[in-house]
C-alpha cells in the first residue's frame, strides 16, 4: 500500500472511532476501567461519569460543590492491545474482513483511553511475536498503531494466544487494561490465561464471520485454509455435514466463554455485519 493511501485509510478510520470514543464511549471507559487504588493522591471537581462512591463529603460540604478523591490508578492506567493479525483475519463473507473490524475496534478503544489521558500499547501476534509498541500516550501515538494495523505484514499466518499472553507478562510489570482481540482459533493457551489474569483486567473480544458459523447449502466448494495452505473439497449439500458443522461452532463458543469466565476474564462476541458498538457498550454498562 502506497503512502497516500496509507495515510487515506488512517484518516477515515480516525474520523469514525475517534468521533465513537468522544460522544459514546469515553465515558463508558471512564466508569468501567478506572482505578481504585490504595494510594490518595488529590480530590478535584466531579466530572459526569465518575463513581458517585469515590465522592469527598467532607470537601464537597466546604465548597458547596461536589469533589471526588483521586486515587493513583486513577490518574494514569495503560491499556494494552494484543491483535491477532494471522492469516485468519483476512476472511469475511461481506465487504468486511475480520482484520477491518478488529482495526476499527482497536481504534475505537485506543481513543477512548486517550480521552482518559491513559497510555496505549499494543502487541500484534500470530504464532509468534510480530511487533510490540511500548504503551505511550497521545493522539500521534495511537494514529501510529493505526497505521500499523492497517499495513503490517506478518511473517507468520498461524496464530498462537499463547505466545502473546506469555510475551505480555514479560513486558508489562503492572496491572494493564488488556483486550486480546482474535477469532481465538488457536491452540490451548489456559495455563497463561491463568496467570494474566491474576495480574491485568483482561477482556477477550472474539470477531467472527456468520460462515464460520453456519454452513451455506451451496453444493461442492473448494474451501482454502490461510494459516495452512490447505485446500480441500466439501460438500455442502450434505445435511448432516452442516449440522456437524454448526455444532462444531457452538462447541467451541461456549468453550471460549467457560474459559475466560473460569478465570474471571471478561468476554464479547461480535459478528461481522452487526454493530460493535452496542457489544461494546453493552459490556461496558454489565461491567
Amino acid at each position: 500500500m502506497d503512502t497516500k493511501e496509507l495515510l487515506k485509510k488512517v484518516k477515515k478510520i480516525e474520523i469514525k472511532t475517534k468521533r465513537l470514543s468522544d460522544h459514546i464511549f469515553s465515558g463508558e471507559y471512564h466508569t468501567s476501567f478506572k482505578g481504585r487504588g490504595m494510594t490518595f493522591s488529590e480530590v478535584r471537581q466531579y466530572q459526569f461519569g465518575d463513581d458517585v462512591r469515590a465522592i469527598d463529603w467532607n470537601v464537597t460540604a466546604r465548597y458547596n460543590e461536589p469533589y471526588i478523591k483521586v486515587f493513583e490508578e486513577e490518574r494514569e492506567l495503560t491499556m494494552m492491545l494484543l491483535v491477532d493479525i494471522s492469516g485468519s483475519q483476512d476472511f469475511g463473507s461481506t465487504q468486511d474482513f475480520k482484520s477491518d473490524i478488529v482495526t476499527e475496534i482497536a481504534a475505537t478503544l485506543a481513543f477512548s483511553a486517550t480521552q482518559n489521558n491513559d497510555k496505549i500499547g499494543i502487541i500484534l501476534f500470530s504464532d509468534q511475536i510480530e511487533l510490540f509498541i511500548p504503551p505511550k500516550k497521545g493522539k500521534t501515538h495511537v494514529l501510529r498503531i493505526i497505521r500499523e494495523l492497517i499495513d503490517f505484514k506478518p511473517k507468520s499466518n498461524k496464530t498462537n494466544v499463547k505466545t502473546a499472553l506469555e510475551y505480555l507478562s514479560k513486558v508489562i510489570k503492572k496491572k494493564a487494561i488488556v483486550f486480546i482481540l482474535s477469532d481465538f482459533l488457536t491452540p490451548s493457551f489456559e495455563s497463561t490465561l491463568r496467570i494474566a489474569a491474576k495480574k491485568h483486567d483482561l477482556t477477550a473480544i472474539r470477531v467472527f464471520d456468520k460462515r464460520e458459523k453456519e454452513m451455506p447449502n451451496v453444493g461442492i466448494i473448494n474451501v482454502f485454509d490461510p494459516e495452512t495452505g490447505q485446500e480441500i473439497l466439501i460438500n455442502t449439500s450434505d445435511a448432516l455435514r452442516r449440522k456437524k458443522y454448526l455444532e462444531n461452532y457452538l462447541q467451541a463458543e461456549s468453550q471460549f466463554k467457560k474459559l475466560f469466565s473460569t478465570y474471571g476474564a471478561g468476554t464479547i462476541d461480535i459478528e461481522i455485519g452487526e454493530s460493535y458498538v452496542k457489544k461494546l457498550l453493552g459490556y461496558f454498562k454489565s461491567r
